[in-house]
């Protein structure tokens, strides 16, 4: 288990997309250490299963969804499933999110087509299903996992980048819808964080990545499970519709 923040979330349900590794294991654990039972969402079913097991090792319920995040009779039932069995979820945090770089001349358009689908329209529909439970109960913390890519340009990414700031957007004008329900609605954007998307980086690239970071080395995973669990605190209840740069400086 990683190092994490330690706030109350006990008797919290929550729902992390893209829970199978990086980033989103890293929250869904953060999470459980903390007392929330965790319904966590993948697409593959034996990585998923491990995740599950090995988080639930905490003593804290923690369930397995398999759903496919950019189509919507997939949120839908893995909503209605989620729901029926907790009755309510409080927290939502859309983690998952593909890559297909390229440059311009080269991308495809299924590689635009896929990234937007499963990382701006996936929060979109998550968001869309899980709001009116947290609505009904007049509170709820929706955070959205963008990327400093979605602050800046970065070449090859076109298709990443578009997506990220759509969810910049996005938080921030559903921030302002759900407000009047005690609903806050924020998105963390990491910078270079070390994971299984990084580890296949060149050595050269990796540098450069470095480089641009003044504090000169890659984040963990637990950087930003630790970012969402803040505002999934208590501690974070008068935080609404803004992005937390975990970047090591890159935005600066």
């Amino acid at each position: 288990m990683g190092k994490y923040l330690s706030v109350d979330l006990k008797d919290q349900v929550a729902v992390v997309t893209g829970a199978t590794r990086g980033i989103g294991r890293a929250i869904a654990e953060g999470l459980a250490v903390n007392g929330a039972k965790v319904a966590c969402i993948g697409t593959n079913a034996e990585k998923l299963q491990q995740t599950v097991e090995e988080i639930g090792a905490t003593g804290v319920e923690v369930t397995a969804h398999l759903c496919n995040v950019a189509l919507s009779e997939n949120v839908v039932k893995t909503a209605e499933e989620i729901i029926a069995r907790y009755k309510t979820v409080g927290i939502l945090v859309n983690n998952a999110g593909i890559t297909r770089d390229k440059l311009l001349r080269g991308l495809t358009d299924s590689d635009w087509d896929d990234v937007i689908a499963v990382n701006l329209r996936g929060t979109f529909l998550m968001t869309r299903a899980f709001c009116e439970t947290m609505r009904r109960a007049k509170k709820g913390r929706i955070i959205n996992i963008s990327s400093v890519s979605g602050l800046q340009g970065n070449r090859g990414q076109s298709n990443y980048c578009a997506s990220k700031a759509g969810i910049i957007a996005f938080t921030r004008t559903v921030a302002l819808e759900l407000a009047n329900r005690n609903i806050t609605v924020n998105a963390v954007a990491p910078g270079f964080i070390d994971t299984d998307m990084t580890v296949g980086l060149s050595e050269i690239v990796k540098q450069v990545a470095k480089d641009s970071t003044p504090l000169a080395r890659f984040g963990q995973p637990e950087d930003i499970a630790n970012a969402v669990l803040y505002l999934a605190s208590d501690w974070a209840s008068f935080i609404t519709g803004q992005v937390l740069p975990v970047d090591g400086g890159m935005t600066v």
